[in-house]
């Protein structure tokens, strides 16, 4: 199963980062809304869960499982569908319930080879992810962005609801209101 290598860096000033790294030579590639449904594999295992996300670009059905916290803690298995109402309905009829619907609003760049996300989500402060080819180049280019190794998380959406005192599992709509 395919590691997926990512960090995120919490709390930043999005204008103030974007300019940073259009600045180094970063280029920008887009903005989206992007939504999900988000699947238990077992009941109370918070560590693997399915992802059905229409990421505006393109649909995609998603394993994550979690070994640990770290920028290579993630193993992925992703394939691209076509419907997002309809891979949800076939995953309702093999027995799959969404626990959740999720949104966020996504900024996005290609930088040193990476590539780069601003992220809004609802009731928490934007936060930036790196996605690399390894555990080094995501530290690589935090450090041409600024950010120390210390500033990284490999936490996942989960665990950065819950550094703001809200449990994402308590939530089964996850939506802006503007």
């Amino acid at each position: 199963m395919p590691i997926e290598f990512e960090a995120k860096v919490l709390d930043v000033e999005p204008d103030e980062l974007a300019e940073r790294i259009l600045r180094l030579g970063g280029r920008r590639v887009g903005d989206r809304l992007m939504r999900r449904h988000v699947y238990d594999i077992a009941a109370g295992d918070e560590t693997r869960w399915i992802r059905l996300r229409d990421s505006g670009t393109a649909v995609t059905l998603t394993v994550k499982e979690i070994a640990h916290d770290g920028i290579d803690g993630t193993m992925e298995t992703e394939v691209e569908v076509g419907d997002f109402e309809a891979t949800n309905e076939l995953l309702g009829r093999i027995g799959f319930e969404p626990k959740s619907y999720q949104e966020n609003r996504r900024m996005s760049f290609e930088f040193e080879g990476a590539q780069l996300e601003i992220d809004w989500w609802p009731r928490i402060p934007p936060y930036l992810e790196i996605e690399g080819r390894t555990r080094e180049h995501v530290l690589e280019v935090g450090a041409l962005l600024g950010f120390s190794e210390d500033e990284l998380t490999g936490e996942n959406t989960l665990k950065v609801y819950g550094r703001y005192g809200i449990d994402l599992t308590e939530i089964s709509e996850l939506r802006f209101t503007e």
